[in-house]
């Protein structure tokens, strides 16, 4: 149940009235400044620790972008807050590590939901219950890439809690720790998705992720030399996301 408080958050530090319906949710407070560049215009509401938070306007549309920085614990609590203020639609905006070998930098992932390697969540609730993008969340954010004509996948990714065991720079064979993964279909390994998917729904809330492909584990190359205009290209579909949701009544 969604339990919206009137009072300023702990760790985003901001207020009902702060924020969009729709919030872009980035790791890197560094993206919410990209964000902000793309908007026809956009303000800084609020920055404490790693939650830095800007709101703006695209075609007239109110939407806003607040970092959660890295790992499942700043991601639970800021999702916990932002609901708490408000937020409608929950949509993580960031990196990972595309694990099918088809899958080229660059590429968009919409996640359908996420294994929960991640256990975070399992303060909430047990493990049965699965991390499941909103639907209305995913058809907008496919729509959005099509209208922006960008490669995407749509599917299952994996989180997980350990960074140095499954990514481009992890210690040991960590391609054969990932292999059970690319055989069951899954399209990328990171570290974010499951622990927003499961606290929003467990809220009535909307979430869902929209990934870049920034280091393609299996592809060749695991350095994207065109990867800051890769994310500003992430970055355009989560504001255009917004703006169908919005096309949808969902805001």
């Amino acid at each position: 149940m969604n339990q919206e408080a009137p009072h300023r958050q702990h760790h985003i530090d901001m207020l009902p009235g702060d924020i969009a319906p729709t919030v872009l949710v980035p790791g890197d407070p560094g993206r919410v400044e990209l964000f902000a560049e793309h908007m026809d215009e956009a303000h800084k509401v609020a920055q404490k620790r790693e939650y830095l938070t800007y709101t703006g306007k695209k075609d007239g549309i109110a939407i806003s972008c607040t970092s959660c920085g890295l790992g499942p614990s700043p991601t639970a609590i800021g999702t916990e807050e932002l609901i708490r203020i408000g937020a409608k639609n929950i949509i993580r905006m960031g990196t990972c590590g595309a694990i099918q070998p088809f899958m080229k930098a660059g590429d968009i992932i919409i996640a359908t939901g996420a294994v929960r390697g991640e256990r975070a969540t399992e303060e909430f609730i047990s493990i049965d219950y699965p991390a499941i993008s909103s639907h209305f969340i995913v058809r907008a954010s496919i729509e959005a890439c099509k209208r922006l004509g960008l490669t995407y996948h749509a599917g299952l990714v994996r989180t997980h809690d350990a960074f140095y065991l499954e990514s481009p720079w992890a210690f040991g064979d960590y391609k054969a720790r990932l292999q059970k993964w690319v055989d069951l279909g899954v399209l990328a390994v990171e570290n974010e998705a499951a622990t927003m998917l499961v606290i929003a729904s467990m809220q009535g809330v909307r979430a869902g992720a929209i990934l870049l492909s920034s280091d393609p584990i299996f592809g060749g190359s695991e350095n994207d030399p065109d990867l800051d205009e890769h994310k500003k290209n992430l970055v355009r579909v989560g504001i255009e996301t917004a703006k169908i949701l919005h096309e949808m009544g969902l805001d």
